[in-house]
């Protein structure tokens, strides 16, 4: 009876733990599953270096998933093909493990998609220089479809070169145009262009040159031991340092004055007047008035000349007059006022 429970205890022990590893297996990597995927596949025409299974799937630098298998079109879809009539692509199938409402999403929009450009292409991530696929949109016309005989077995997106092939097809094409130039006629349009240089060179005035070098150093020399020696003499530059910086404190307090500052803003104030009555048309108008009136005023006078000069008489008359009147009344204030000079007084031993 003791040894059945302790049968009986040991397969449950065995039973709970197989259970707890089972559901440990499942929340670590179990679920995935379960998870919806999507497979596509694509074709390349050139060498996938550096790209692996399990390199990532990115569109427009979103991780979508990774890839699952890197296999050539001899192997895959071209074992009864004959060697000289197979296409050697390599092919690439990748799995979209995103969620579930982006994999439907991408399942239901990769053929118009690719209608509209989508393209994978090989590009490397940053300066670790892994390769991982990209999906981008592409101009159909200058990346078109590769030809291919078979039926894929998953959703086929085509391919376009990397980014890296590009460049180092540009490279090629840039080296097979130079082969073909005449490099001969380089070489002596080369040897031309030094030959004229090395004359030109020749008429240069080297040794005038030189000398206004040397002139020129000598002066430059003299210039700093003149300096050293007023430096050495005690030359008064403290004194005239101190000015300077006397004269700029004195600048900054004149400029640091409210008044200063009141009136800068005063006349900013009237020139803003000026500005919005010129704007406005009022100073126009008011300088048309003033014409105006001057015109009127030379009408008048043109009219009435000699009155006006009869008038200019008398008032010179008048002013006569009244200074005389302020003369007299200077000498004679009483007689001005009451009647006329006093008597002449006569002195003793005077005859009258």
């Amino acid at each position: 009876m003791e040894e059945g429970k302790r049968y009986f205890r040991l397969g449950l022990f065995v039973f709970l733990t197989v259970t707890i590893l089972a559901a440990i297996l499942f929340i670590l990597g179990g679920r995935s599953l379960f998870q919806p995927t999507f497979t596509f596949e694509t074709y390349f025409s050139e060498s996938v270096a550096g790209l692996e299974v399990g390199s990532p799937v990115q569109f427009r630098g979103v991780p979508l998933g990774q890839v699952a298998e890197i296999m050539t079109s001899a192997s895959a879809y071209e074992r009864e093909v004959p060697i000289e009539k197979r296409r050697n692509y390599i092919v690439v199938r990748a799995k979209v493990t995103s969620s579930r409402a982006e994999v439907e999403q991408v399942a239901a929009d990769v053929t118009q998609m690719v209608g509209l450009g989508l393209r994978a292409q090989t590009q490397l991530a940053g300066i670790t220089g892994q390769q991982y696929l990209a999906l981008d949109f592409l101009d159909p016309k200058t990346h078109p479809s590769l030809a291919f005989d078979w039926q894929p077995k998953y959703r086929y997106v085509p391919s376009a070169p990397s980014s890296t092939a590009e460049i180092v097809g540009s490279a090629q094409r840039f080296l097979a145009s130079l082969d073909k130039a005449d490099v001969k006629v380089l070489g002596q349009n080369l040897n031309k262009l030094i030959v004229a240089a090395n004359d030109k060179l020749a008429e240069l005035p080297l040794r005038e040159l030189s000398a206004d070098a040397r002139a020129l150093l000598k002066s430059t020399r003299a210039m700093v031991t003149d300096v050293d020696r007023l430096f050495a003499a005690g030359a008064p530059l403290d004194g005239t340092l101190r000015s300077l910086d006397s004269a700029s404190a004195r600048l900054d307090g004149l400029l640091a004055d409210p008044a200063l500052k009141q009136t800068a803003e005063n006349l900013a104030a009237a020139t803003g007047r000026l500005r919005k009555l010129a704007e406005s048309g009022e100073l126009d108008r008011m300088v048309k008035n003033i014409d105006s009136l001057a015109e009127r005023i030379d009408g008048l006078v043109a009219d009435n000349q000699y009155d006006v000069q009869l008038i200019v008489r008398d008032l010179q008359a008048t002013a006569a007059n009244l200074r005389a009147l302020s003369e007299a009344i200077k000498r004679y204030p009483a007689g001005a006022l009451v009647g006329g000079p006093p008597e002449k007084v006569q002195l003793p031993g005077k005859e009258k």
